[in-house]
């Protein structure tokens, strides 16, 4: 029996994490639920999965959630990010899954790791923006860091144990990182100067939320999980190459010196990689509808438009900054804000992160307080040039 604390459980991949527990409750248990303030949806989680402890990230959340389960249901609610790093850390916790967005979940994916847990994970940030640091603990820790990001899952299913194991993986030549080109693909840069928002959250594949709806729109997305497989799998970004893969039926491939390359395929449905690393080195039934390829039909591959696109072309050449990568999200952040609420163009999200990643004082962080300062700096100079933008 695994037990689980779920940091994010109210997001989407929350919400699968806990549809597999729910189907195998002989082998996990959700012993834990963090959020940060849906306190309608942790009362509706915590009443049926009966969690020990739950966790908002938000006081008054918290206040409300304990005074809505008092008589319901015996869970100990918990206020703050405090309490999140005590569970990821507690003797009665064997897996974390990190799926908060933000930072508000990095300091508890942080303490996981250097425990030793299970590791499963879901936060961006905590590659992108804090990856030297994060993949110091993981190893000072000995944790089992297991990707949950269907891309990255599927390049752990396609490489050998062995070659997991060490800092150099010889034999492959390539990684090729699969994206679906978004609601835009094939469209020029100029028709992309009218994009709405509602048009670029319409994903033909996934159910997202608006935010990475709108990076997966610019590749923005790819550019993030080209810097997470970058620390995951000690690979340079010149050993990773983006292929746009429009049906989202191949996650990612490994291309080995011998000329062979290992896909993995599958249903777009994030329980797959869910269940896929609850379950490491087993297999479980994710709950998932069969690939059926006759179904499919056919399986597209292009290059990406960078001139349409050039967001994931700033992608590459932050990663080689220091420091870069976490200045790239806190930048986009700002920009994806001020697109959805119509302030700025789709076209000028890829303009402030290059504005900011001109601007800004790069260094590599070496602490998570570096790496908020380096963060905050980012988006004061990224909301600046909005600003300027739209003035």
């Amino acid at each position: 029996m695994q037990n689980i604390l779920l940091l994010g459980a109210t997001g989407s991949i929350g919400l699968s994490t806990l549809d597999v527990i729910a189907r195998h409750p002989e082998q996990y248990r959700a012993y834990a639920l963090a959020a940060n303030r849906s306190v309608e949806a942790m009362v509706v989680l915590c009443t049926e999965h009966k969690p020990v402890h739950a966790v908002m990230f938000d006081a008054d959340a918290a206040a409300e959630l304990k005074r809505r389960l008092a008589g319901v249901v015996d869970t100990t609610v918990h206020a703050g990010e405090a309490p999140m790093i005590v569970l990821a850390e507690s003797q009665h916790v064997d897996t974390v899954m990190a799926a908060i967005v933000g930072f508000a979940g990095l300091s508890a994916a942080l303490a996981a790791a250097r425990a030793g847990k299970r590791l499963l994970l879901a936060n961006k940030e905590a590659l992108v923006s804090a990856g030297s640091i994060f993949m110091d603990a993981v190893r000072e820790g000995g944790a089992l860091l297991l990707p949950v990001d269907s891309e990255h899952n599927a390049m752990f299913q396609c490489l050998p144990a062995d070659a997991r194991a060490r800092p150099q993986m010889e034999r492959v030549e390539k990684i090729l990182l699969t994206a679906s080109g978004g609601p835009f693909r094939g469209k020029s840069r100029s028709e992309l100067t009218e994009m709405t928002p509602d048009q670029a959250c319409a994903h033909p594949n996934w159910s997202m939320g608006r935010k990475i709806s709108v990076d997966s729109a610019t590749l923005v997305n790819k550019g993030l999980e080209l810097a997470e497989a970058c620390w995951l799998f000690d690979r340079k970004p010149s050993e990773i190459e983006v292929v746009v893969h429009p049906q989202s039926i191949v996650h990612s491939l490994i291309r080995y010196v011998d000329g062979s390359v290992l896909a993995q395929l599958g249903q777009p449905d994030m329980r797959t990689p869910i269940a896929y690393s609850l379950s490491w080195p087993d297999r479980i039934d994710a709950g998932v509808e069969v690939l059926d390829l006759v179904k499919v039909g056919r399986l597209d591959f292009e290059a990406p438009n960078l001139s349409a696109f050039p967001c994931l072309r700033l992608a590459y050449e932050a990663i080689e900054l220091p420091g870069g990568m976490c200045a790239f999200s806190a930048a986009n952040e700002i920009a994806v804000d001020a697109f959805l609420s119509e302030r700025v163009r789709f076209t000028d999200i890829d303009r402030v992160i290059e504005h900011t990643l001109k601007t800004v004082d790069l260094a590599e962080p070496s602490n998570l307080i570096e790496v908020q300062d380096l963060d905050s700096a980012a988006r004061d100079i990224a909301g600046t040039f909005v600003t300027e933008l739209t003035g």
